[in-house]
């Protein structure tokens, strides 16, 4: 660990950066993650809460990295330690929220889609992810919606109309992953978790929702960080190969 370059951290998006949407992080990635820990300090930043990237990245994922930061960073830890949260229940109130909360679950009871199942909506930490199509969707299920939305937009709809309603409130919709979005404050994007690394003069990013509304766009655009877009974990592997392990070899 000694050898590590310092001032340098690279973070990773989970969800079709280092795994498959929603499923595990093969071996190999995790071989490769701990291979480019002995060079660089690596974080982790991702929208689902703690336990689903734990799901994904292992459970003992805050020790496997220097930084984990759930729920775009709103939960923290470092070298396996929590060092910082944030409420949205706090933030907004209960009011407010059962407004957002209200409303969206109106709207999709009138939204004419394929099929549906449950937990519409999932109250994490820091935010709220909505799903038209239900969590409790099967990965064939899932499969399908995302093909589904990609012709008929049944998000970007969704998060239009939304963010229209809901305009008074200064809130940030992210459409990420194959089924759902989330919904938080302004500035409780990704970037958030920045506030952590003020030791670190050279931040990385590498995310796959680096456009405009992907929940990667903000911290990949931010004037701190060092954006990579990438297409796959073994795009990101490559990349990362290319930027921090050949010069060190």
């Amino acid at each position: 660990m000694a050898a590590r370059k310092a001032g340098l951290i690279a973070l990773f998006d989970v969800d079709g950066t280092l795994t498959a949407p929603r499923k595990g992080a093969t071996p190999q990635i995790l071989e490769f993650m701990r291979k480019l820990r002995k060079v660089i300090t690596v974080g982790v930043v991702g929208g689902s809460d703690l336990v689903k990237i734990s799901e994904q990245l292992g459970s003992s994922v805050i020790d496997d990295y220097d930084y984990v930061f759930s729920e775009n960073g709103l939960v923290a830890h470092k070298d396996g330690k929590l060092i910082g949260t944030q409420s949205l229940k706090t933030f907004l109130g209960e009011e407010k929220l059962k407004e957002i909360i209200n409303f969206t679950l109106h709207y999709i009871a009138d939204l004419d889609i394929p099929i549906k199942r449950g937990t519409f909506i999932e109250f994490r930490s820091g935010m709220l992810n909505v799903s038209p199509i239900g969590r409790n969707c099967s990965q064939e299920e899932r499969d399908e919606f995302e093909k589904y939305d990609k012709i008929h937009n049944i998000r970007p709809k969704m998060v239009s109309v939304l963010r229209e309603k809901f305009a008074h409130l200064n809130l940030t919709f992210s459409i990420g992953g194959q089924i759902s979005f989330d919904v938080f404050p302004q500035g409780w994007d990704k970037t958030y978790c920045l506030r952590y690394l003020d030791d670190f003069p050279e931040i990385h990013f590498f995310g796959d929702k680096t456009y405009k509304g992907g929940n990667d766009h903000e911290i990949y655009e931010s004037e701190r960080t060092v954006g990579h877009t990438v297409t796959s974990p073994d795009d990101t592997v490559e990349q990362c190969t290319a930027l921090f392990l050949a010069k060190s070899s």
